[in-house]
């Protein structure tokens, strides 16, 4: 028809599909000038391309259909001014949840370059000089099986999430001394997961920076009392006091391979030398 695009016509010049502009006129947002009583085909002037313009720029910048149907009932500058910046406040914290995101993953990343050097050296112990770190704990259920301490783990990923608190995607558990020394080291008393220190909550358990005694374990978590004998060993050899209960990071767990041959548990306990007798 004369001075009148088809849909194709304008989804084609919009590098849209028909089917958008179908549903924009179910909704109400972008109705057809004219549609033929008997053919039912839609035609749109020329003068709807700027509103449809106006639609796609704002759909682009992250507005919803329906914050957009009701922005253009009837708009200003002044209305359009205020409504741009708070999408621009929306923004800015978009970003900011982004470049966290990325630094969790960039350091994700680096325990997994770090996992398989672990993996060749991982009846190594060595003694390590620590910083400051935090975490979010939660406790762990008895009889303490690896079900509870799943559970747990859970909890701690679920609180986190929905409470937007900056903890880094890794998991770890905390063993009491006085287990490891009875043979109980898989019945851990709390799981945790790494954080960044934060005024959101003030349940977090610090770990001060310290010197500790440091060994890997490589494959399936109940094979894991041999690591343990090892760190008792190299403590007793070389005089050191054990000063807490053991603190289990997880290099690489279920999150990031679903062959439990490839697990690597890193495993720290803080230690000072013994004082000479006098």
């Amino acid at each position: 028809m004369k001075d009148l695009f088809s849909i194709g016509e304008l989804a084609n010049y919009q590098k849209i599909s028909k089917q958008t502009l179908i549903y924009y006129d179910k909704i109400g947002l972008f109705c057809p000038a004219f549609v033929d009583p008997d053919t039912g085909y839609r035609y749109y002037s020329a003068g709807q391309i700027d509103r449809l313009d106006t639609i796609l720029m704002m759909k682009k910048i992250g507005f919803s259909l329906k914050e957009i149907k009701e922005h253009m009932k009837t708009y200003t500058i002044d209305s359009s001014l205020l409504l741009l910046q708070r999408q621009l406040a929306v923004m800015e914290r978009q970003i900011q949840e982004l470049q966290i995101l990325k630094s969790r993953l960039q350091h994700r990343c680096k325990q997994l370059e770090n996992a398989r050097d672990y993996m060749k050296t991982s009846t190594a112990v060595v003694t390590e000089t620590v910083k400051e770190q935090y975490l979010l704990v939660c406790p762990v259920d008895a009889p303490f099986t690896m079900l509870e301490i799943s559970i747990a783990t859970k909890k701690c990923f679920a609180d986190a999430f929905q409470r937007q608190l900056p903890v880094y995607f890794q998991c770890g558990v905390i063993v009491p001394l006085q287990r490891i020394r009875e043979g109980r080291c898989t019945e851990a008393s709390a799981a945790f997961l790494p954080i960044e220190k934060t005024d959101q909550t003030s349940e977090l358990l610090r770990m001060p920076a310290g010197t500790c005694v440091c060994t890997c374990h490589v494959g399936d978590y109940l094979s894991i009392g041999p690591a343990y004998d090892r760190l008792l060993r190299y403590c007793e050899t070389n005089d050191l006091e054990i000063l807490s209960d053991s603190y289990e990071f997880c290099v690489n767990d279920y999150l990031t391979t679903y062959d439990e041959k490839e697990y690597v548990t890193k495993i720290m306990l803080y230690v000072r030398r013994r004082k000479s007798p006098r």
